[in-house]
């Protein structure tokens, strides 16, 4: 019987969080983030203010729901990756068909962009991501978490998709980024003496 009480109540916290997140989402596409106060939020969802605080610790965290399962899955590609692929190409393959399937004209993306707090928020968002990147791949090739190596794969991958962002092909030019990283500058024209 616990495990039904336990498996219901689950179930409603995260009908709960949908409903905050979808809420938000609407409500500050249709007005603008900095014309919404999280009591609207709270109210469309239909829940109490000090509910929607328990599912998010900020108005700028509804936006960014997948904060969680964002971070786990960069972890997973690289502790779950194919036995013998490398950590880079694990990494490339992870962000050139995730991070980068979200089209530009998508209204969170629009949202995000156009305000400034939420990218404020979405850059400290991928700091923390970074750490535990780095801490993963260090896992992975036994090297310490801040060697050069390690700090720099974590941070230009997660740089990489918004460099990306605006090309025509963002999972191409992801690709073409991490193939710079793994072969060098040495083979573009920044390199020559021009």
């Amino acid at each position: 019987m616990p495990e039904t009480t336990t498996g219901r109540r689950e179930r409603k916290k995260a009908q709960t969080r949908q409903a905050l997140a979808d809420a938000a989402l609407r409500l500050f596409t249709e007005r603008g983030f900095d014309n919404v106060g999280v009591r609207e939020v709270a109210e469309a969802a239909d829940v109490s203010l000090s509910t929607l605080f328990k599912h998010f610790p900020s108005k700028e965290a509804l936006i960014f729901d997948l904060d969680a399962d964002i971070e786990s899955a960069l972890v997973s590609a690289v502790r779950d990756r194919a036995p013998g692929q490398s950590v880079l190409h694990a990494l490339r393959d992870h962000m050139a068909s995730t991070r980068t399937a979200v089209p530009a004209d998508d209204p969170m993306f629009t949202l995000v962009e156009s305000t400034p707090a939420l990218r404020e928020y979405a850059r400290r968002m991928w700091s923390r991501h970074e750490e535990s990147l780095a801490a993963a791949l260090a896992d992975a090739t036994g090297l310490a978490a801040d060697d050069p190596a390690v700090a720099g794969l974590a941070r230009f991958a997660l740089e990489a998709p918004g460099v990306a962002r605006t090309s025509e092909d963002p999972a191409r030019t992801v690709r073409e980024l991490f193939a710079l990283l793994e072969n060098g500058w040495a083979t573009t024209p920044l390199a020559d003496g021009r």
